[in-house]
């Protein structure tokens, strides 16, 4: 009875804090009009009206209370931008004050945001962090320098998705197949070699902890809403993310040994190892954490968007045969019989690329992008946003906005092809499934090329159909909603090799 008594004493406590920290924040909002938004209960705010997708809850809210609107998440005030006006004013008007990031508990490791490109606040470290990535991973001279490593990592895939296809009826696992390929990507960029093969048991236990963190680090936790509950960790989500990151870090750091103990070209470690600073007061070398995290994140974030996006892909192909048959016709006029898939194929290949462009329209990587922040107070579309205000982008709506798109909810790659300039840079605020300003995705100019590399090959490799039997419109297209938009059941297909399509190396 007594420590009932004292659970109900401590909730009237926490629920009087809450309240008392709403009307001081209040307050503060009569220096100006915050967007309008829906009304919330006290002390929660909307939280019980985002439903298990977010983005499906906020797109349908807008279409109410408008393109800029205030959400309430318990204390945390967030600002939606659901529309490709406030998208553009957003980022041609505001970029620099609302670049900052809002850290949620989960992205706090045991030593804070060190090392992180997509979580430290815009600054110096944060400059200093993109140009190393940028001058030494994403160059352009760099990428083209990579076109062979990407094209091995892609012929890999094609060979081992035949192999997989003569066992278990013909069954393949697609997603699995894609992440293997993007991860020995990343593996040959940073550390110039191969480091999984479909049977491997550390690519399995990469695969299952680089998925378990990309969940909870978009999982809903009470103690961002509410906290005063943060060193209580109530859903156990920092613990438990403490627990895969720590997973990850040991296999990252027996694939650095490994690395280091083997001779080697050039590649993004020594650029890591040798870096001493660019001027801008940051210590001479990087430390062995930080390296640490750059490495897991050029991991999670180039496997997990790449994978989720090509599964998508072959999802919406296999759902619309007609489609599949279009762009299959044109990778075999393109490439013929005999030969393989390559870059320069690209510029012959535009159905391929709306293709691609319409799959990320429907189905962007990272529905709200990584969530910004208000680092001053500014004012948008007439409105007034708070300093420390947390702004989601909410490209999932704006890609489905009835208002720019015909049919939205459609798949059409055509759309595409009489928008053939309309690019996923940053530049058309209609199309920004990567994000734009200061914090786009730096790894555009990669996923450009890989994309459409990786897609193309496996259909004019192979024709496809779906197992278990299943027809096209029985294709399970349901969500599972973490950082990334994931497919919520797998895709399951049938490969078949095409008559003519030489798979043993040869031309």
């Amino acid at each position: 009875m007594e420590f009932e008594l004292l659970i109900l004493q401590c909730v009237l406590i926490l629920c009087m804090w809450a309240m008392i920290m709403q009307r001081q924040n209040r307050r503060r909002e009569v220096l100006g009009q915050l967007p309008p938004g829906p009304r919330g209960w006290p002390v929660v705010g909307n939280i019980f009206q985002l439903g298990w997708a977010p983005h499906r809850s906020f797109a349908r809210m807008a279409r109410e209370h408008g393109p800029i609107m205030t959400i309430r998440l318990g204390l945390m005030r967030t600002v939606v931008i659901s529309s490709d006006e406030a998208a553009r004013d957003m980022f041609k008007n505001h970029d620099t004050v609302l670049a900052g990031r809002k850290v949620y508990e989960v992205m706090k490791g045991s030593s804070g945001n060190e090392g992180s490109l997509i979580t430290a606040q815009y600054g110096p470290h944060w400059r200093m962090l993109r140009r190393l990535c940028t001058s030494e991973f994403f160059t352009i001279s760099r990428l083209d320098a990579m076109r062979d490593v990407r094209a091995r990592c892609v012929n890999r895939m094609v060979q081992y998705v035949e192999e997989a296809s003569t066992h278990k009826e013909n069954v393949v696992d697609v997603g699995r197949f894609f992440f293997l390929m993007s991860f020995n990507l990343i593996g040959n960029l940073m550390f110039s070699r191969d480091l999984l093969h479909p049977n491997s048991k550390m690519g399995a236990e990469f695969f299952h902890h680089a998925g378990r963190i990309m969940e909870l680090a978009g999982k809903p936790n009470v103690a961002d809403f509410l906290p005063l509950l943060r060193w209580v960790d109530p859903q156990g989500i920092r613990r438990k993310m403490d627990f895969h990151v720590g997973r990850v870090f040991d296999m990252a750091g027996r694939i650095i040994k490994a690395r280091l103990e083997a001779e080697g070209g050039k590649d993004f470690l020594d650029a890591l190892l040798e870096f001493e600073g660019d001027g801008d007061e940051e210590p001479t070398k990087l430390s062995p954490r930080t390296i640490n995290v750059i490495v897991l994140e050029m991991f999670i974030a180039g496997t997990d968007t790449t994978t989720s996006t090509l599964e998508w892909a072959m999802a919406e192909l296999l759902q619309n045969p007609k489609v599949m048959i279009k762009v299959q016709a044109e990778l075999r006029q393109v490439v013929g019989p005999n030969r393989k898939l390559e870059e320069q194929h690209m510029a012959e290949l535009p159905y391929l690329k709306a293709v691609i462009k319409e799959t990320l329209r429907l189905h962007p990587p990272l529905p709200f992008l990584v969530p910004h922040r208000a680092m001053n107070s500014c004012k948008m579309q007439g409105y007034y946003i708070p300093e420390d205000t947390q702004v989601l982008v909410n490209v999932w709506a704006i890609g489905r906005d009835p208002k720019t798109w015909v049919e939205p909810t459609e798949f059409r790659p055509e759309r595409f092809m009489e928008l053939s300039h309309v690019d996923y840079r940053g530049r058309h605020f209609d199309f920004i499934p990567f994000g734009s300003g200061r914090r786009v995705c730096p790894a555009v100019p990669l996923a450009s090329r890989l994309l459409p590399l990786a897609l193309g090959s496996l259909f004019h490799s192979f024709n496809w159909t779906l197992a278990d039997d299943l027809k096209p419109e029985d294709i399970d297209m349901s969500e599972r909603m973490g950082i990334t938009l994931k497919k919520a059941v797998p895709l399951r297909a049938i490969a078949t090799p095409y008559k003519g399509w030489a798979t043993d190396g040869s031309d």
